[in-house]
């Protein structure tokens, strides 16, 4: 496999400097915890190799999230995106076919294109509301179809699938004999009804996750995969195991640690996405040159710069960064045009976000001829 270096890797926050950027409104996670939030003792932390699958305490803490799972079917992971590319290194090959959603988290399609499947891309529009056509999707299933991947609620768009759909999709994959890869990330900040565990409603699909983004805390990579099926599992610990053969107990502990206050920090966190969106939502009401299709879960969105502006868009991206120290994720991240961009309300304070909004409006403003 030949890797390259994604856009969105390439031009992130962490790359560029955050001294750099006043506003950051690119970021897809709600604002950074500090460690001493936890009040977490890490004195009598071992520091040994642990459990190959992860510590037992914080994957019965992340089984308890879904109806009728155990520990031996969570597998924790490097974050997120390492259980992405477990599940591709160890399910694709260039003999196989994959369909996934566009746009999608970058990992979901690159990782794919490194190893050389085929791979037919379900492109969600603006102009359907990013709506997933379930029809569509059937028909993209080829006989060496590996497995569909999607994500849910969207990034970067923030729309949902009801639970409806995502039976439907689940019952598609059984009748095709092929896997469901349900990236689910952002699961616990739905505005309304919570979709179930994915990997909980058959042995034929993949969950994952993290407590990078409803958690707030990406800075110690604890993610997950969750699967019913035992030949699979075994599959994706060996990958595991191949590329580091356990994590790290600290981050394990401190993940533990943080899902004990999972209720008491989804209550925080709805409550301040809450005030965030309707302030994002106030400022497109009120800016008639960006619109978007309003987000059903999750804390970021993507809205649009009114296509037929006539502006460059290098130069209105450069001088938000430069003029007004403002940051937002162009639509190349996702192999969008750049009038899209991804807009994090969860990450920025308040006065950060709407500051961000305003610089966005002035900008856009500079730029049309």
């Amino acid at each position: 496999m030949k890797f390259k270096r994604m856009p969105i890797e390439i031009e992130a926050p962490e790359q560029l400097g955050y001294d750099t950027i006043l506003r950051n409104l690119s970021e897809s996670s709600v604002t950074d915890r500090r460690l001493g939030e936890l009040k977490v003792d890490l004195s009598g932390v071992l520091l040994c190799y642990g459990d190959h699958r992860g510590s037992i305490d914080l994957r019965e803490k992340i089984a308890e999230s879904g109806s009728g799972l155990h520990a031996d079917d969570v597998l924790i992971t490097a974050g997120a995106s390492n259980a992405l590319f477990i599940v591709a290194a160890s399910l694709l090959d260039k003999e196989s076919h994959l369909v996934v959603l566009r746009p999608n988290y970058a990992t979901n399609i690159e990782t794919p294109r490194a190893i050389g499947c085929d791979i037919t891309y379900i492109d969600l529009a603006f102009e359907t509301g990013f709506a997933l056509d379930l029809e569509r999707l059937e028909a993209a299933i080829r006989p060496n179809t590996r497995y569909v991947s999607l994500t849910y609620p969207h990034n970067p768009s923030g729309k949902m699938l009801s639970e409806t759909e995502l039976r439907a999709i689940v019952e598609i994959v059984e009748r095709k004999n092929c896997l469901l890869l349900f990236d689910e990330t952002y699961r616990e900040m739905a505005f309304g009804p919570m979709l179930p565990v994915a990997a909980a409603l058959s042995p034929r699909v993949i969950s994952v996750s993290s407590l990078s983004k409803t958690y707030g805390i990406p800075g110690i990579r604890i993610g997950w995969l969750i699967c019913r099926d035992r030949e699979l599992m075994q599959l994706f610990l060996a990958a595991k195991e191949q590329i580091g053969i356990s994590g790290s107990m600290i981050d394990e502990y401190v993940g533990y640690t943080a899902l004990c206050e999972r209720g008491k920090w989804l209550d925080q966190t709805a409550a301040i996405l809450a005030d965030k969106r309707a302030l994002v939502e106030e400022w497109i009401e009120q800016d008639e040159f960006v619109e978007w299709v309003k987000p059903d879960g999750g804390c970021v969105c993507l809205p649009r710069i009114r296509p037929d502006l006539r502006i460059s868009l290098p130069s209105f991206y450069d001088r938000l960064y430069k003029n007004y120290q403002t940051y937002v994720g162009p639509g190349h991240w996702f192999e969008l045009p750049d009038h899209y961009f991804r807009l994090g309300f969860g990450w920025p304070t308040q006065t950060e976000l709407a500051e961000g909004l305003s610089a966005i409006s002035a900008a856009i403003r500079e730029e049309i001829k």
